[in-house]
């Protein structure tokens, strides 16, 4: 597991697991979009698929991410190496981290309904206006999550 915490690919201060998991939190709202896309187009097997698919991932994701800041000394490691000021990062960090939970749930929440929905015959159909509405709240906090996520790694690794 040495590897995560050799210099990283996109040419910052930043180890590699921190490029990792910001690639892939830059790339999120643009997977979604494409899963989102197969239910416009009425694909709406593929749309779940895609959607249960990414979630999981990003949960993996964001698990190996922790699991290497608290193996790397956690915020205090990190926060060492910037000019930026503290009491800044740490509020859009905080910032980033409830747009992150809120929109975990939202979107945890959007596709069990979907699912269970999807099983009972109601979707797409008479729950479609309500999970279209949840879905774009979800897609909203995952937006936000990837914008702020990229935001705490531009203040630590470049700025």
């Amino acid at each position: 597991m040495s590897y995560m915490f050799q210099a990283g690919f996109l040419g910052t201060k930043a180890p590699f697991f921190m490029d990792l998991v910001t690639l892939v939190v830059a790339l999120l709202p643009l997977l979604v979009g494409i899963a989102i896309s197969f239910a416009r187009r009425k694909r709406y097997h593929l749309h779940g698929v895609l959607q249960i698919t990414i979630f999981i991932v990003s949960v993996l994701i964001v698990s190996y991410f922790e699991y290497a800041v608290r193996s790397s000394g956690g915020y205090e490691t990190f926060v060492q190496n910037t000019q930026v000021s503290h009491h800044y990062l740490l509020t859009v960090l905080i910032i980033h981290i409830v747009i992150a939970v809120v929109t975990l749930g939202i979107w945890a929440n959007t596709l069990f309904h979907g699912r269970k929905d999807w099983k009972n015959g109601t979707l797409p159909g008479l729950y479609s206006p309500f999970h279209k509405k949840a879905g774009i709240r979800a897609y909203t906090g995952i937006v936000l999550t990837s914008l702020t996520g990229i935001w705490v790694y531009l203040l630590l690794f470049v700025f």
